[in-house]
């Protein structure tokens, strides 16, 4: 019994591993997109991954043939969102910014963004995932969209008296 047991879980641990091998680029990249840091500095986005992983670890077997990869970024979108609302409140309009192309998006926008485009996932799936309507994604996915294409401007320069009157 023991000896099954320590096989099993041998087993386990070697399947993990090779899935971690195989998709932790992957998901640490999704993870720095995510948090909009730089891809040289990105504690966040490696504290994310590593959560997400720990907790795929803790599920894996009870996964029954689910894809580990589609459940690690379930969990580590989902950890994402709520922790970009604990952090910067329900719109997500006092937050930092990183040298990420992503830094201008709301988290949320981010969160529609990467899961849409870099990941592929669609709409009807990000809005199961995210528990809003697939109108809402479609909105946010838009509007992000057309900020990285559009980024805004920066403010002009103040004119003062004495270059008027020059």
């Amino acid at each position: 019994m023991h000896a099954r047991r320590t096989a099993r879980d041998a087993r386990r641990d070697r399947e993990f591993a090779a899935f971690v091998a195989g998709a932790s680029g992957r998901l640490l990249h999704t993870a720095v997109l995510l948090t909009a840091e730089t891809p040289d500095a990105h504690p966040r986005a490696r504290r994310l991954l590593t959560l997400a992983l720990a907790h795929t670890y803790a599920h894996w077997d009870g996964l029954r043939g689910e894809d580990p990869y589609d459940r690690t970024r379930q969990h580590l979108a989902g950890r994402f969102a709520r922790a970009a609302w604990h952090q910067y409140g329900a719109f997500g309009r006092a937050r930092p910014r990183p040298g990420s192309t992503l830094a201008d998006l709301a988290p949320r926008e981010r969160l529609v963004l990467v899961l849409r485009l870099f990941e592929g996932v669609a709409e009807q799936q990000t809005a199961a995932l995210l528990g809003m309507p697939v109108e809402r994604v479609r909105a946010l996915c838009d509007r992000a969209t057309a900020t990285l294409l559009h980024p805004p401007r920066p403010p002009a320069p103040t004119v003062t008296a004495k270059a008027v009157t020059s």
